[in-house]
């Protein structure tokens, strides 16, 4: 990826970053995965994603980059802790208490966790969900495996189309808990992966493993809350006139600047960022972080110059085409131009 779509991206990778590593916690309950069907697990993801307590150590990797990172999480009286700490490099870390996040970053800026987690696609699953997630992805369940010394069960989410990317999970057979998991391009080549490297599921965590030792050579604060209600599209004048069947508009990011849209089938999402005369000269194109596409396109309308971002977990040709599609009011599209 260039530094230019870097610098455009960074404050929403950095969103959907603290977005994944809440659902690094996925568990599911307890079964015997011959007796389960697929939309079985998906169905009790929501209530593990709260009560599974575990602590470990898992290896992240995208493109050459590889990383590796430390998680504790704790339901207790209602309460759910959670603490992820980057082990390589300088120190950062995420923390949660129930729906409050807190990340500790380096002075210098230098450290974006965003690029350092993987896209784990879920948080909570209900009925609405499952059927959404069957509707356009094909699930099975694909054998079963050893990861980190637990006997797991595979699960396979094929898309049905050429404009989603594909899932393999891997899940602890006690718990459910998720140990392992890959996106996967439409040829099947794995973006992103996430695995388990030491994993112990335990009650016994006390209060002091979720506090942080931060020292004065980091600072606080927030990553962007993803808190905006959702809309049907983008606002004004500004058509989006295409996006891929079986995506919904979903919240976008708080404090996005220019307009924004942003959509999900219930599994991958993307957002549509268009902002006026952007004060530094963005790439334009297509480039791919993992299992992000960032395709970008100029569009001039009345003389203004303005830079229309797609990002999300989707396929470059459907990024460009969604990029491709967005309009102001009667102008037409720019089609074949990025």
């Amino acid at each position: 990826m260039t530094a230019g779509a870097g610098r455009m991206s960074d404050w929403w990778r950095v969103g959907i970053g603290s977005r994944w590593v809440l659902a690094l916690g996925i568990t599911l309950m307890a079964g015997s995965a011959g007796a389960r069907e697929a939309g079985d697990w998906l169905r009790q993801m929501g209530q593990a994603l709260r009560e599974t307590n575990y602590q470990g150590v898992l290896v992240y990797s995208r493109g050459d980059d590889v990383s590796s990172l430390r998680i504790a999480h704790r339901y207790r009286h209602g309460e759910i802790r959670e603490r992820l700490v980057l082990q390589d490099g300088q120190k950062a870390e995420i923390r949660r208490r129930n729906g409050r996040v807190v990340c500790d970053f380096p002075v210098d800026g230098r450290i974006h966790l965003d690029a350092l987690l993987p896209s784990v696609p879920f948080r909570s699953v209900d009925d609405d969900h499952v059927s959404r997630i069957q509707r356009w992805y094909q699930t099975s369940l694909d054998g079963q495996a050893r990861i980190a010394g637990h006997e797991s069960v595979v699960l396979g989410l094929t898309p049905k189309d050429q404009h989603r990317l594909g899932y393999r999970l891997w899940l602890e057979k006690q718990s459910g808990l998720l140990v392992k998991s890959q996106v996967l391009s439409t040829s099947g080549e794995a973006l992103e992966r996430f695995q388990f490297t030491m994993l112990e599921l335990t009650d016994d965590l006390p209060d002091a493993l979720f506090e942080s030792d931060r020292r004065d050579d980091v600072r606080r604060g927030p990553p962007p809350r993803n808190d905006r209600l959702p809309e049907p599209g983008l606002k004004g004048a500004w058509r989006l006139g295409w996006h891929p069947d079986g995506f919904r508009p979903a919240r976008v990011p708080h404090g996005a600047p220019g307009e924004v849209a942003a959509f999900t089938d219930g599994l991958a999402s993307f957002s549509v960022f268009i902002r006026q005369k952007p004060a530094v000269e963005m790439p334009l194109g297509a480039s791919r972080v993992g299992a992000t596409t960032i395709f970008m396109r100029r569009l001039e309308h009345d003389g203004e110059r303005h830079l229309i971002t797609v990002v999300g977990e989707i396929p470059p040709e459907t990024a460009m085409k969604v990029a491709r599609s967005v309009t102001f009011g009667e102008a037409p599209d720019i089609a074949g131009r990025p």
